[in-house]
């Protein structure tokens, strides 16, 4: 392996990007060729997917959804992992390679994942600038989150590079290339699932693990507040401690916030509080916070 390939598995992608402002296109179009010469092999091969008369698990049978949360489980887990590696949180490559593969079955890919979240940190709970910033229903700040991420990835382009005609000409030719990227990878996917997996395993349970991580993001910076205190919190109580135990403490997380490199950062000395359960006075105020604040983000 030469020197050019070790530098690049020991980098994360943000960095590359301010080292080379073209960073996407070869990333992108790496990822791209890949998956038309996947798509490629599947149809030279004949290959049929994995179910059917031939196929690797034969006829679908309804007893095989008991394997659905596990996929689900596993869709999260890569999740959580691409966010372990954007924090450089495994011994070197590993954080980029690992990376890379959970990025690809999670489809975003790792590098827009490391680069938006790196802005995350630095902008935390920033209305203008942090690509998912708190808000108190859970569905307009996912709807928020899937618009504002590409804004955001923009945003942090023209910050590099500077916001004139031609950065902002680049930027839409990027965007559409890797819409197409991510089009190139579903289609690798649906191939290779076969319609009945693609649509009764494999697209459910990754919309699944994408909402899980949106609610993630949403409830660690606070959002049960009734006075819309957004901050990165830790949380311990119902659902949330079993979370922990199951995806590696990403509910402590203050304490992730202020030790970023932390594998699990419920295993840190010393941690920050834990955010105690709503009071049923809390939720009767938070639940007016969000009448309140529907009433203003509706137009007259």
């Amino acid at each position: 392996m030469s020197a050019a390939n070790v530098s690049v598995l020991r980098t994360l992608p943000f960095a590359q990007l301010r080292q080379n402002r073209y960073f996407y296109v070869y990333y992108d179009g790496f990822y791209a060729l890949v998956g038309l010469a996947a798509i490629a092999a599947m149809l030279s091969l004949g290959h049929k997917g994995l179910y059917g008369p031939t196929a690797v698990f034969g006829t679908f049978k309804l007893w095989h959804l008991l394997f659905f949360p596990l996929l689900t489980y596993v869709l999260v887990l890569c999740h959580v992992f691409v966010h372990v590696c954007t924090h450089n949180s495994l011994p070197r490559p590993y954080n980029r390679i690992i990376g890379e593969i959970c990025g690809l079955f999670v489809v975003v890919r790792f590098a827009s994942w490391e680069v938006v979240h790196q802005r995350h940190h630095r902008f935390s709970d920033d209305v203008e600038n942090d690509p998912h910033p708190c808000l108190p229903s859970y569905f307009k700040h996912l709807a928020l989150t899937v618009v504002n991420v590409e804004k955001k990835l923009q945003q942090t382009y023209f910050e590099l590079y500077g916001d004139t005609p031609e950065t902002r000409k680049y930027e839409r030719k990027r965007a559409y290339m890797s819409y197409l990227t991510n089009a190139i990878v579903i289609t690798m996917f649906y191939l290779f699932a076969g319609p009945t997996a693609f649509f009764v395993f494999l697209l459910p349970a990754s919309l699944l693990a994408a909402c899980h991580l949106v609610h993630f993001n949403w409830s660690t910076h606070n959002a049960a507040s009734p006075i819309a205190d957004y901050k990165p919190v830790n949380l311990n109580h119902g659902y949330f401690r079993w979370g922990n135990k199951l995806f590696f403490g990403i509910y402590m997380h203050a304490n992730h916030h202020k030790w970023p490199t932390k594998l699990n950062p419920s295993q840190v000395k010393n941690p920050l509080p834990i955010q105690p359960a709503p009071t049923k006075d809390d939720q009767v105020a938070l639940a007016k916070l969000k009448r309140e604040w529907e009433k203003r983000a509706t137009p007259a």
